[in-house]
């Protein structure tokens, strides 16, 4: 059942943040604007920079694909909650290897990405592939030049399936690459990429499939190796306990399940909960709203998973706790 969130004239409100969730509010918002004529504006600026806009309350929303923790949202008197599920795919460029034949394990990429691995032919990749014709090409590592959610996943899933790689540059959501050539955004690594034989980079999995890149499998918790799917996506979410925290207890990564992506995640909206709030918060609580109980169709369309229904149970009883809505 839909919230009721205070009635307004049409009015125009700002929001900014990940890359990852950037087609999708878009999608919803041309939607909402046909319906109720209110205007929501989307700046894909990355996780890192819309979480600085809220916090200077520059925009009337943020949007990150890292969640904070409980001590950082009460620190900066701010609420988050999911709207949207996806994944990171490791994507590559490799002359007779497509889309779905390369296997990959979380060691193997850890070792890539610090640089130790450097062809393709390497024993460690062939031991995965057999029977794949891996060539004798150098490996160009591509990486998120720009902090961002999608590196702070793929970081955090290698610092929990590569000791190395835990050891070393470790997680956050810009790192210091120790190989490899950096790219803003995930139209700069998806670019160089499909322009470099021999390179692999990381993706949002809803953009890799806009632009039909190859995408890996990748060994998950279970010892099997899957491709990157919504419903992949949708079954690493089933357990998360949404309502019981922030932070660790809200990451979708390296989940049980044989056929759950291991490299999975939520994208979270940022809103004040205290101290000076922007005019434009009811008009954001009246578009999410609608978002959540009509946007599903849309989402599966772009190739995003929608939230269960259990879930938006609990993203609706959080808007009532926090006095976001009544």
């Amino acid at each position: 059942m839909a919230l009721a969130v205070p009635a307004a004239r049409a009015d125009s409100v700002m929001g900014a943040g990940a890359s990852f969730p950037a087609p999708l509010y878009t999608a919803w918002a041309r939607a909402w604007h046909a319906r109720s004529g209110d205007e929501v504006n989307f700046q894909p600026i990355g996780s890192g920079g819309g979480l600085r806009q809220i916090r200077a309350g520059t925009v009337d929303f943020g949007a990150s694909d890292r969640p904070l923790t409980r001590a950082q949202l009460d620190a900066d008197g701010l609420v988050q909650f999911p709207v949207v599920i996806g994944g990171i795919v490791p994507v590559f460029n490799l002359p007779g290897v497509g889309s779905g034949q390369l296997r990959l394990t979380g060691p193997v990429l850890g070792e890539i990405f610090l640089g130790h691995i450097r062809r393709w032919n390497d024993p460690a990749l062939a031991r995965l592939n057999p029977g794949l014709r891996l060539p004798p090409l150098p490996i160009t590592v591509v990486y998120r030049a720009d902090g961002s959610g999608t590196t702070y996943l793929f970081t955090s899933w290698l610092a929990r399936v590569s000791p190395n790689w835990q050891r070393g540059p470790g997680a956050s959501d810009a790192v210091n690459w120790p190989a490899g050539i950096g790219a803003k955004g995930n139209d700069g690594v998806a670019v160089f990429v499909q322009r470099t034989l021999g390179s692999i980079g990381y993706l949002e999995y809803t953009f890799a499939h806009k632009v039909s890149i190859a995408q890996a499998l990748v060994q998950n918790r279970a010892g099997a190796f899957v491709a990157p799917t919504p419903r992949a996506f949708a079954l690493a979410a089933d357990g998360v306990p949404w309502s019981s925290g922030a932070g660790e207890q809200l990451l979708m990564l390296d989940r049980s399940g044989t056929g759950s992506w291991p490299i999975s995640g939520a994208s979270f909206i940022l809103m004040r909960n205290s101290g000076p709030r922007r005019a434009g918060q009811g008009a954001v609580m009246r578009f999410l709203d609608w978002a959540l109980a009509q946007g599903d169709a849309t989402a599966q369309r772009l190739d995003y998973v929608p939230l269960s229904g259990a879930i938006k149970a609990q993203v609706r009883q959080g808007w009532k706790a926090s006095g976001l809505a009544r």
